[in-house]
């Protein structure tokens, strides 16, 4: 009888451990969550978009493992999940210093784009003749250039909010189409036609 206790008593413990090793992992998919909502708050789904997704994707097959009640894959998937988001948050640093630099780069080409035109602008409104096709590249030039005046400015207020990745698309859309304006311009009044004081 007491091999019989022995024997239902190592069946006990037996089944409490494997009921212990069958729980869902519930604490490191919980922990992985806050590393991800962590890595979000320092900028890593802008700034290491692939480790950031990375970490996403693990923590979703975590979530379809634990459906599966396949609990070691979805402690595995995890505890990925968190490194990633951790290695995210630490790329999102770099990754934003880069764009901060980008985007000051952006806005100083931007800036230097806008006074060329500006200038340009008021070159061509005091020297060229007062043809009607020149009157009217001028007025399309001075609306155009009031218009990428505003957008240099939007891209200013995207830089001063952190938005790097905006900085920089807004400022360089904006050189190019300044561009473009100047060379418009310079097409519709040519040089050879302006008059010399």
């Amino acid at each position: 009888m007491s091999s019989r206790r022995r024997l239902l008593s190592l069946a006990v413990v037996a089944a409490i451990a494997g009921a212990a090793c069958g729980d869902p992992p519930d604490k490191e998919m919980q922990q992985a969550q806050g590393a991800i909502d962590a890595a979000r708050a320092a900028g890593a789904d802008q700034y290491a978009r692939d480790e950031f997704t990375a970490a996403e994707d693990a923590l979703k097959r975590a979530h379809e493992a634990v459906d599966q009640r396949d609990y070691r894959q979805a402690l595995n998937s995890a505890l990925d999940a968190r490194e990633r988001a951790q290695t995210a948050a630490k790329e999102s640093v770099n990754g934003k210093a880069k764009a901060r630099v980008d985007a000051e780069k952006a806005l100083s080409e931007a800036a230097t784009a806008l006074s060329g035109a500006q200038a340009r602008l008021k070159s061509i409104e005091t020297s060229a003749p007062r043809s009607i096709g020149g009157a009217r590249a001028v007025a399309g030039a001075r609306k155009a250039i009031a218009s990428e005046e505003a957008a240099v400015q939007e891209a200013r207020t995207a830089f001063d909010k952190g938005d790097y990745r905006a900085a920089i698309d807004k400022a360089a859309a904006a050189t190019a189409r300044l561009h473009a304006s100047t060379r418009d311009l310079d097409t519709a009044v040519p040089t050879t036609g302006r008059r010399k004081h």
